[in-house]
């Protein structure tokens, strides 16, 4: 399956585009969840089974399955209508405190007194999940249910800019419930875009675009789709057989392929993450498609700005979501280049800092000039990298290199310096500072290590005290002798 170029693909002004879209109005349609995380530490196995003995610490809830695509919208910058189903319990109640708190959300739920929320609860150790349980009821709709359904979403999709259909097959989108939503839609001219979980696919027929996972398009079709080619194959039959308008097939760590009638399938590949998550990563691909649809973006930037906003989430932790501002900040690093990806700005910084904290990554950092790069700067990075997960780098700009070194330095830019970090492994993002220390940026970036090299005494390290201040460590790294750019400089002159 040919991949498609992001250059071709991506127009240099598509993060511009996307931070200046005006709030669109959106509906999201399907089964609402409550979602409950329930941490804590294993130590033994009970002596009654064998089974892990939880130790409970903490727990978190928040609105999951169509809420969170709702949620996901909001962060986006919609104004969000959810229209669902729910049971008369304390966490439908839990689910409506929570849309209290967030603008531009209206949440028109039917009670139902014959089914309780779904809610899944997970139970999390060392950050992997060790059990879930589920608490629902698949039954189909009472008559009364699902003429309120009717009746919200026919009287909600006459004032949308885009409509989603978040089915997760609990029973809220019921045949008469999907069909009544695409018609209005299709009459008014606004994109629809379903996540399916029922196997009876050709329901979101009129669909614009329809995103089944690897997994659901091979119990869709009855058949392994191991491969490109078998991809390549299955999507192409989904999309025949659904009567959707596209498909998107979501892959995970392989990223998305996109189908459309008599075109070529367009594969967008992601890029390689730490993957803490997948929770809600496909509610995100829906939500970031929607959006874009309801702005008027071509499906295929939809499509490519949705497979990195998934890649960003599965860095968090929980069910979790993308702003809009870190979708911009992912697309302007993603059109620069693969390993432009590593360079950031400060306010970058400081998303991906918390995001690998939350992650339970423990961060450090060391800083330089970096000019000419020499195996001292490598022994200093593997050194720094070697102290911790995850090394963010902080470099002179190069006023400041001028600055400390003088006329005629750097002999790189900046951009060159930092493209070459960019392209070691060890190295796992880099910010450029514009002053003479790196103060600030330790300050504001919080590491949990900060790394130094030897021939610095401990008390002239820049930002000891505040590291130290809150727990940190500081660490002196060995010099890797007879090397340094400004002696690599002096021969090269002699010479």
């Amino acid at each position: 399956m040919p991949s498609q170029p992001s250059a071709f693909l991506v127009q240099p002004d598509l993060a511009p585009r996307i931070a200046a879209i005006p709030r669109p109005r959106i509906v999201v349609i399907g089964d609402v969840m409550l979602d409950r995380f329930v941490y804590g530490s294993v130590e033994r196995i009970s002596p009654e089974a064998p089974v892990p003995v939880l130790k409970f610490e903490r727990e978190a809830q928040m609105p999951g399955g169509a809420a969170n695509v709702a949620r996901n919208l909001c962060d986006l910058g919609a104004s969000v209508e959810l229209i669902g189903l729910a049971g008369n319990d304390s966490a439908r109640a839990e689910i409506e405190r929570h849309v209290e708190t967030i603008p531009h959300w209206r949440l028109n739920l039917v009670v139902s007194e014959q089914r309780p929320t779904t809610t899944k609860t997970r139970f999390i150790s060392g950050g992997h999940q060790i059990v879930r349980l589920d608490t629902e009821s698949v039954s189909s709709l009472t008559q009364h249910e699902e003429n309120c359904l009717v009746a919200l979403v026919d009287a909600a999709v006459r004032d949308a800019d885009a409509v989603v259909l978040s089915d997760y097959a609990k029973g809220a989108l019921s045949e008469r419930v999907i069909a009544a939503a695409i018609s209005l839609a299709n009459a008014r001219g606004i994109p629809v875009v379903v996540d399916p979980k029922d196997l009876r696919f050709d329901r979101y027929a009129g669909a614009t675009v329809l995103t089944p996972n690897k997994l659901e398009l091979e119990r869709a079709l009855h058949r392994s789709c191991a491969g490109d080619a078998a991809i390549a194959s299955a999507g192409a039959e989904f999309l025949r057989l659904s009567g959707a308008k596209a498909v998107v097939v979501t892959q995970g760590e392989k990223g998305m392929t996109l189908f459309e009638p008599n075109e070529v399938p367009r594969h967008f590949e992601a890029i390689a993450r730490q993957v803490f998550d997948v929770s809600g990563a496909g509610d995100t691909v829906a939500a970031t498609l929607a959006f874009l649809l309801a702005a008027g973006f071509p499906l295929a930037e939809a499509v490519y700005s949705a497979n990195l906003a998934a890649g960003v989430v599965v860095e968090k932790a929980g069910t979790a979501t993308i702003g809009r501002d870190e979708l911009v900040a992912e697309i302007g690093r993603a059109t620069r280049g693969r390993h432009a990806l590593k360079i950031a700005g400060l306010q970058e910084a400081v998303v991906q800092r918390r995001r690998w904290s939350a992650a339970g990554k423990r961060v450090v950092f060391t800083n330089g000039c970096f000019d000419l790069l020499h195996p001292g700067h490598l022994s200093l990075l593997r050194q720094s990298r070697a102290a911790g997960d995850k090394l963010i780098v902080g470099m002179n700009s190069d006023a400041s290199v001028r600055r400390l070194k003088g006329e005629g330095r750097p002999l790189q830019d900046q951009d060159s310096r930092a493209m070459v970090l960019a392209a070691l492994e060890v190295v796992d993002l880099i910010v450029v500072f514009a002053e003479d220390t790196p103060l600030a940026l330790i300050t504001t970036l919080h590491p949990d290590v900060l790394v130094k090299g030897a021939d610095y005494a401990l008390d002239q390290v820049v930002g000891r005290d505040v590291v130290e201040g809150y727990g940190g460590t500081v660490i002196l790294a060995a010099l890797e002798a007879g090397h340094s750019t400004t002696a690599t400089i002096d021969k090269m002159q002699r010479g």
